[in-house]
């Protein structure tokens, strides 16, 4: 199995004498170690299955290492094998340690619209920016280990002050909530752990070998979470690469790569350095861009994979041009390779960037998927039937009992739920909990309690069902009952109302399946749904069509031919993070896009854009000065010699001959 490694590949899978961080440069195998490192562990050093665990940051990636370690371990015991993602692990450590922090096992994960509702009831106030301001300054402080109190101690002027009062009001809400948000699934573990020596204890001696994903990208807490669940013998391979560290907007902290040499003084590491994705010049701009930036650790990407060809810049007059180009280059060079649409990719840095090539792609009848679209648990749809099954797994959700009770309505209006609510608050009951209350018959009369009464009977009648019985068999029934088919095409015309009603019941066909394969129950699965951030209905690979996508979306993967579109101060680097002082991490983001490149790579920048309805003048990324130049051609750079031009060109001739004359006739 490790002949098929290269040697520093193969000292990654074998180390196993202390802590390893593996430096995996992109394009290097950084997941073949991985997967044949679990392999190695359970064939040839004997460790369970069940007392390993590599944790990575997305649910796609879990599930491309499950299919991979599948196939090598075939016919081999795999049960109990822990793959899973940092927020998946904290929501199973919690579901079975909640009553350690005064949680019930049934307590709901709230998703950031939720947990926006809440703020935006505390904040009084419809204002988006101001409730988008809020939300991610509690995350930083949850993500940094931060409590209310300490945010409040540490606030830096009276607005922090005020927002760190209601960071508490927001946490008092979820507690009465029963319900958590994404963020306390990794920083309620480490309170916990950091809190219960025996807990931590039954983890660490559970989950006896760690291997981390993407560890540049890790926050304060995950670092934390890692280093207690591994202690003192650090039993774990984190692999990581300094120079694609892209999210520090969302907390990631890449000096988490050097906590590791202070907190484990025994810290090996190993280099990935060859590169098995792109050719020498793809490589080479990738190399010469990131040597501008401070080093943690110094390493050089390289390739045996040829020379390649040159990269190409391309100077556009105006965004439309842009467009145009780019679509007219792909087509062409497409035409010339006999290449599918799926083998090329346009990336960009904004999600605004993306309309006029859909546009301009639309016009040439090319397909193309755009990633980072809005997820299929995200559509109002889904989120009505999710909203039944969280209160079916927790009554004291009250956003669930507010949305399920209203959807479709029951006769139930805005003042009787007011009252209701008002009730609830005064006693300190669950909204769910309250409508059996005699005293509530006093307030609202017994008309107007009837309704309320009837749904929480219902609800607790399919909760009995949903405990014992199969989700294929309960879901359909609940949506029977509600008669959510008939609500839809009372409240939109027949074209979307039939849409939404197919998207209700492929969710309904997927819950009864995934109940299925993972033997749970319908309240054991709505825990999980939280988590899930698309439905597995299809393969994007599968699909011949062109990828558009930021640059952060697009790291992990990878195309034959990529188009780096936009490349030009303001938009990459980023004005925001111009004024910052943020040009590595703007940098690095670069360095993501060139290498994701396999066989080509074009970059085009405009010379003027239209920004608040005027135009103003644009200028190609300093990135583009800081490539080896004698690898481009194109607008405003040195061109090749003549010599050369004259043998490209000759190929370019050569290989349109054989195209036109298949035969050589």
């Amino acid at each position: 199995m490790l002949s098929k490694l290269n040697a520093p590949q193969r000292e990654a899978v074998k180390y196993l004498d202390g802590p390893l961080l593996v430096l995996a440069g992109a394009g290097s195998g950084k997941t073949r170690v991985i997967t044949h490192k679990i392999v190695y562990l359970i064939e040839t050093c004997g460790f369970n299955a069940s007392n390993i665990a590599a944790i990575t940051f997305t649910n796609k990636a879990a599930r491309e290492m499950q299919e991979r370690v599948g196939k090598l371990l075939v016919g081999k015991s795999a049960r109990g094998l822990t793959i899973t993602t940092f927020h998946s692990l904290g929501l199973q450590i919690l579901r079975q340690e909640a009553a350690h922090i005064g949680y019930k096992p049934r307590f709901s994960v709230l998703d950031a619209s939720d947990s926006a509702g809440i703020l935006n009831d505390i904040l009084k106030t419809t204002d988006k920016k101001e409730i988008r301001r809020a939300q991610s300054l509690i995350s930083s402080w949850k993500n940094a280990m931060l409590s209310p109190a300490s945010a409040q101690a540490a606030a830096q002027d009276e607005i922090e002050n005020q927002l760190a009062r209601v960071y508490q009001s927001y946490q008092d809400t979820l507690s009465a909530y029963q319900a958590m948000d994404f963020d306390d699934l990794i920083r309620l573990p480490v309170s916990l752990f950091e809190s219960s020596p025996e807990v931590l204890a039954k983890w660490s001696d559970k989950l006896r070998y760690l291997l981390i994903d993407e560890y540049q990208d890790t926050n304060t807490c995950q670092y934390r979470l890692v280093r207690l669940l591994s202690g003192s013998r650090g039993a774990f391979t984190a692999v990581g690469d300094d120079d694609q560290a892209i999210y520090a907007w969302r907390g990631a902290n890449v000096e988490n790569l050097k906590l590791l040499q202070d907190d484990f003084p025994r810290l090996n590491i190993i280099k990935l350095e060859q590169n098995y994705r792109s050719t020498v010049r793809i490589l080479r701009a990738a190399n010469t861009l990131i040597a501008h930036n401070p080093k943690l650790f110094e390493k050089k990407l390289w390739s045996d994979l040829g020379h390649g060809d040159p990269i190409q810049i391309l100077a556009a007059r105006d965004e439309a041009q842009e467009a145009e180009s780019v679509v007219m280059r792909l087509q062409t060079h497409k035409f010339q390779n006999r290449t599918r649409f799926s083998d090329y990719a346009i990336l960009y840095r904004g999600n605004h960037q993306a309309r006029i090539f859909e546009q301009q792609l639309r016009n040439e009848r090319i397909p193309y998927l755009l990633s980072g679209g809005q997820s299929f648990f995200e559509r109002a749809e889904i989120k009505d039937i999710l909203a039944y099954l969280r209160l079916l797994a927790n009554s004291d959700d009250d956003p669930a009992f507010i949305r399920a009770i209203t959807t479709p309505r029951r006769g139930i209006g805005a003042g009787t739920l007011e009252k209701l609510g008002n009730y609830a608050a005064e006693r300190h009951l669950s909204l769910f909990a309250a409508s059996f209350e005699a005293g509530l018959e006093h307030l609202l009369g017994a008309k107007q309690q009837a309704p309320l009464t009837e749904f929480c009977q219902f609800i607790n009648h399919v909760t009995q069902r949903a405990e014992r019985e199969t989700p294929a068999s309960v879901l359909p029934d609940l949506l029977t009952a509600i008669a959510y088919e008939a609500w839809l095409f009372d409240q939109e015309d027949a074209r979307p109302a039939q849409t939404k009603w197919n998207n209700v019941l492929e969710f309904s066909a997927w819950v009864g399946r995934k109940g299925e394969e993972d033997g749970k129950n319908l309240i054991e699965l709505t825990q999980t749904i939280a988590l899930i951030n698309i439905l597995d209905k299809q393969d994007d690979q599968e699909i011949d069509a062109v990828r558009l996508s930021t640059l952060h979306a697009a790291k992990g993967l990878e195309y034959p031919h990529v188009f780096l579109v936009g490349a030009e101060e303001g938009i990459l680097p980023h004005r925001e993070s111009i004024e910052n002082g943020q040009i590595e991490e703007e940098r690095r983001l670069m360095y993501v896009g060139i290498t994701r490149a396999q066989k080509s790579l074009t970059l085009s920048h405009c010379k003027k854009r239209k920004r608040g309805g005027e135009w103003q003048a644009c200028e190609a990324t300093r990135f583009i000065g800081e490539l080896y130049q004698e690898d481009l051609r194109g607008s405003g750079v040195c061109q090749a010699d003549p010599e050369e031009q004259k043998i490209e060109g000759n190929a370019r001739l050569a290989q349109l001959k054989a195209m036109l004359n298949p035969g050589g006739k």
